[in-house]
């Protein structure tokens, strides 16, 4: 596992590392320089961020949640203080544990693995609701196409996904694509 530990003070940062001592088939790669923070993240490629920003202003915050929008990774974070707008920004930034006051060595461990499963059961449910997304526009699609077919053939709705579930058939395509290719050509002409 490649873990990216963020801190500008190497003092912290090693606390970080002595909580991870002990965990096999680890490598950690500390960053102390917030300057091209995003790309030196991205060099790594860890399968974790470690943050810690002990008492951080308001801009340092920013800074370091604009990162971890950046990042399709999990991302702990450690401050001294916060409050219930830095929570909230931290969770809509993606931030997969937010821990206040808990730098410790003992505690790193489990706090790496809640970030790691936090974040793939989040990206379990952003996945759930694209797939759910895309059902739906696929859905309104073959709905619009079968509209379309009525309207223009008189065709009944069963008659209508027929045709496109025969087309669909015959092309080895899937109904979804014929019916967005039968909505594009109607809109090709000219059809509202």
């Amino acid at each position: 596992m490649r873990i990216a530990i963020v801190d500008e003070s190497a003092s912290r940062a090693a606390v970080i590392g002595e909580g991870l001592a002990a965990l096999d088939d680890c490598e950690l790669f500390v960053v102390t320089e917030r300057t091209a923070l995003v790309a030196r993240i991205a060099e790594i490629d860890p399968d974790i961020v470690l943050m810690d920003l002990g008492n951080p202003s308001r801009d340092v915050l920013e800074e370091y949640f604009a990162v971890s929008r950046a990042l399709a990774r999990p991302i702990a974070m450690f401050v001294d203080e916060s409050d219930d707008e830095a929570i909230a920004a931290s969770i809509d930034a993606g931030v997969s544990s937010y821990v206040v006051d808990g730098l410790a060595p003992h505690r790193i461990r489990p706090i790496l693995d809640l970030a790691v499963r936090r974040f793939n059961a989040f990206a379990r449910l952003q996945a759930d609701l694209a797939e759910a997304k895309g059902q739906l526009a696929e859905r309104e699609a073959i709905d619009r196409a079968k509209r379309i077919l009525m309207d223009s053939r008189g065709l009944t709705e069963p008659q209508a996904y027929a045709e496109l579930r025969k087309t669909a058939m015959n092309q080895g395509r899937r109904i979804a694509e014929i019916a967005e290719a039968v909505v594009t050509a109607h809109e090709l002409m000219g059809g509202a």
